[in-house]
């Protein structure tokens, strides 16, 4: 039977060429120039660091400017607060991975209420759907996309 799976994930070395790009676009520009401001990836979280608050908010924009060039979904950041501490002002951007047990239940109860002749499943942080036709999944997929569960949503292991 035909199935797909359901997930939220984030590339991690395409994260890692996003946070390299805004370090270039920070150190290129020119209201940066002799400032301290830089970039720390640690696998999912991204640190920003700079003089001024909003400097770091500036930097939260070249980071998601970033991540849409290197096709990860910015819906996926999570923002901290900025802290400061002494000259400087840091913020921590956290990448979320995978889908919690409330999204999961939100999209299997979004497919049940299309009626569609699939079935769903929560399976750790994915969804797996199957159902008879290939069709049908399709319209699954279409439908999910236009849904707004709060996590940028990837379709994975299409079997026929």
């Amino acid at each position: 039977m035909p199935s797909f799976d359901v997930v939220s994930e984030v590339d991690l070395h395409q994260l890692t060429n996003a946070v390299d790009q805004a370090g270039r676009i920070v150190a290129n520009r020119f209201d940066f120039k002799g400032i301290e401001a830089s970039f720390a990836r640690e696998e999912r979280t991204v640190v920003l660091t700079a003089e001024a608050e909003f400097q770091v908010t500036q930097m939260e924009d070249m980071l998601r400017t970033a991540l849409i060039k290197c096709d990860i979904d910015p819906a996926a950041m999570e923002c901290g607060e900025p802290e400061t501490t002494g000259k400087l002002v840091k913020t921590s951007v956290v990448l979320r991975h995978g889908l919690d047990s409330a999204q999961s239940k939100a999209i299997v109860k979004k497919i049940k209420d299309a009626k569609m002749k699939v079935q769903a499943q929560i399976q750790a942080e994915q969804v797996r759907v199957t159902g008879k036709k290939r069709d049908d999944l399709q319209q699954v997929m279409a439908l999910l996309r236009e849904a707004d569960i709060g996590a940028p949503l990837q379709f994975t292991n299409f079997r026929d």
